[in-house]
């Protein structure tokens, strides 16, 4: 990939009337050079059971084409046809609530035979018609997928003999996850019970992994019947999301990304979040960051954001050209928006493209043809942007279905995700820059400082990789009931944090939610204190402590600790922390491992992104995430500022409009 893609997607199925050739010119006219196609349209390709009808996809090809625009095709399995069900209504998954009815997307259980079959036919017969068209540069297989809550009696069958492969005998899947707890043992495979109504958390949590397992398996399934027809020039990609709170959050709990990425050629995103007074970038650059780590580092598409979106995400104006260039400042090759034009019916009427309903030019489409004239004149200098951090996030998908499955237990609506994204916020406030790594990464030692939120389930091998990780030399921070169970979500019988109290130099045994409790002790003392949700009673061995519980009756332990052991410093932050707490733990650890630099002379709303461009030389995004203007002090290398075409000298002032952009190409 030698050019930065600017696009969107587009529907010409959906359109009130005929027109492309006016679309195709507005699109040029604001710079856009790819567009994604057809992965909305099994009902129009496949009107009735083998019949067939490319006339959408092809004049888009066609017209595309002609105007020098590249496309990616989608296969168009996550909305199934009416002909199907009808056919076959077995396709529709059964979940916890019943059998799944006709109409929304995404109702299907992707391991049902006939949908697979009927998938891979009309996956076979549209890149057969396509496979050697020009304008065609890769394929997104399937869209957004997760398994959708499958939990029918099929599905069941296959989780038992997942239970057979995984554990091979039933005494070894009693004792792990303890069933003879109200009398769940199971005593014979053919009593093996739905998990419906399960009330075990480690049965429950091996059911989601199992779940996970038939995402990363369909796409991989998915992949494979695309590689038969591509091109060597040509890539697959996926549009993987994230947990969703009315915008991009955290860390999509049914979906292992970094086992399902692997069948993919190039990581794809779907990034969303809020606008207005409410823009800050966090969602931008979390997800830019889980996407660029999916595949280790490289560079990766974003195949869908916000043009104007829903009503509340009218951008205003600078904050289109601002979100575009926070994506590449994270590493993305491509900017695509979900989607070209507004339609007039049906479940997204309300969330608009780049054109709203009347098709004409708006402010935000005119704003977006100076993003695409940046893109193109600029693309040389922005391309492929390799990014080095020393900084990195241990995430688990295990972990977060496990802690989340006992909120009701511990007294807190706190979800893992909650947590993972204070951490990461912090960090992001204070231009930390941060990948993000999970149990099976090779690379984990790579990193000078490890930051790992709510461990909650692991086995020992990855806790005891973890203290040789700090033996060596590695500076690593664990939040509260890290440690606390294996890898099955039975509690460890040992002291409390387990296995890593050997590098954290603490125990505990008891621990309760906090009412009205703070920190006392060490400089954390001027920041806001209060404890939130939840607390632990810590014990230091050969800890230091940090920061004590200011309260009559647990004063006397410990709340955040640190400890050297072997060549590094282990962190345990055994409660949870105000914001602004958090983010004065961090960067203290951030100081002692060594890490704090010129970009932290900067601070949120002023945040800032840097990597090393295809000419080798230093490139620095600074963005101001505010409405006023700012003068800065520019910390970093001699240079040009690219947008504005002028030599900026290092300590020099820089001037950033109301939510502006500046690249800084060192010398």
């Amino acid at each position: 990939m030698n050019r930065l893609l600017y696009g969107v997607a587009y529907y010409d199925e959906y359109m009130p009337y005929d027109r492309l050739d006016k679309d195709v010119q507005m699109m040029k006219d604001a710079g856009i050079n790819v567009v994604r196609i057809a992965e909305s349209t099994w009902s129009t390709v496949e009107p009735q059971d083998s019949v067939y009808d490319f006339s959408h996809i092809d004049r888009v090809l066609n017209a595309m084409n002609k105007a020098g625009i590249h496309v990616i095709i989608g296969t168009p399995t996550y909305a199934v046809p009416t002909w199907l069900v009808r056919k076959y209504p077995d396709v529709l998954a059964i979940t916890p609530s019943g059998q799944n009815q006709y109409g929304a997307r995404q109702n299907m259980d992707i391991s049902n035979p006939h949908f697979r079959y009927y998938a891979e036919r009309v996956i076979r017969k549209i890149l057969e018609h396509v496979k050697d068209h020009p304008a065609i540069i890769g394929y997104q297989i399937d869209n957004e997928t997760k398994a959708y809550n499958t939990t029918g009696p099929d599905v069941q069958k296959l989780f038992v003999q997942y239970m057979k492969n995984k554990f091979v005998t039933l005494d070894s899947i009693n004792r792990a996850f303890g069933l003879d707890y109200w009398s769940n043992r199971i005593n014979s495979w053919e009593d093996f019970p739905s998990m419906v109504g399960s009330i075990n958390a480690s049965e429950i949590a091996e059911f989601s992994k199992f779940q996970r397992q038939l995402v990363t398996d369909y796409l991989q399934w998915q992949a494979n019947i695309v590689n038969e027809y591509k091109h060597p020039d040509q890539f697959i990609t996926q549009n993987f999301d994230f947990e969703w709170r009315g915008f991009s959050y955290g860390i999509q709990p049914d979906v292992d990304h970094f086992a399902a990425a692997k069948a993919v050629d190039i990581a794809g995103v779907d990034i969303y979040h809020p606008t207005q007074d409410a823009l800050t970038g966090t969602e931008i650059s979390f997800s830019g960051d889980v996407a660029r780590s999916m595949k280790e580092g490289k560079n990766y598409l974003v195949l869908e954001t916000e043009a104007q979106g829903f009503p509340q995400w009218v951008p205003y104006p600078g904050q289109l050209r601002l979100q575009a260039f926070s994506h590449l400042a994270s590493g993305a090759n491509m900017v695509e928006y979900w989607h070209w034009h507004s339609i007039h019916n049906s479940a997204e009427t309300y969330w608009k493209g780049l054109l709203s309903h009347d098709f004409e030019p708006n402010p935000t489409y005119d704003e977006a043809k100076t993003i695409g004239k940046d893109f193109d004149r600029l693309s040389t200098h922005l391309i492929n942007l390799k990014k080095h951090n020393d900084v990195a996030i241990l995430f688990s998908n295990e972990a977060l279905t496990a802690f989340n499955l006992f909120k009701f237990g511990w007294g807190s609506n706190t979800s893992y995700n909650d947590e993972l994204r204070a951490l990461y916020d912090a960090l992001y406030r204070m231009n930390v820059g941060v990948d993000f790594v999970d149990p099976n990464s090779k690379n984990i030692e790579n990193y000078k400082l490890l930051i790992v939120p709510i461990l909650y389930a692991a086995p020992d091998s990855l806790l005891q990789r973890l203290n040789r990780y700090v033996h060596n030399g590695g500076h690593i921070v664990y939040t509260f009931k890290s440690g606390f169970s294996n890898q099955n979500v039975k509690v460890r019988t040992v002291r409390q944090p387990g296995i890593i109290s050997e590098a954290c130099g603490i125990y505990y045994s008891q621990f309760t939610i906090p009412q009205n409790v703070g920190l006392k002790g060490g400089f954390f003392s001027a920041a806001s204190n209060s404890v939130r949700n939840w607390m632990e009673l810590i014990t230091p061995t050969t800890a230091n402590v940090l920061a004590y519980y200011d309260h009559p009756v647990w004063g006397k332990y410990a709340a955040i600790t640190e400890n050297k052991y072997g060549k590094g410093l282990a962190t345990y932050i055994g409660c949870m922390t105000t914001d602004s707490l958090t983010e004065k733990i961090l960067a203290d650890v951030v100081h002692k491992a060594g890490l704090w630099g010129a970009a932290q002379s900067l601070h949120y709303p002023i945040i800032t992104k840097s990597g090393v461009n295809d000419k080798g030389k230093m490139v620095h995004y600074i963005f101001n995430y505010a409405a006023q203007p700012v003068t800065i002090t520019y910390p970093f290398g001699n240079g040009r500022e690219l947008l504005g075409d002028k030599a900026i000298a290092q300590h020099s002032s820089m001037v950033l409009d109301g939510w502006g952009v500046g690249i800084v190409e060192e010398e």
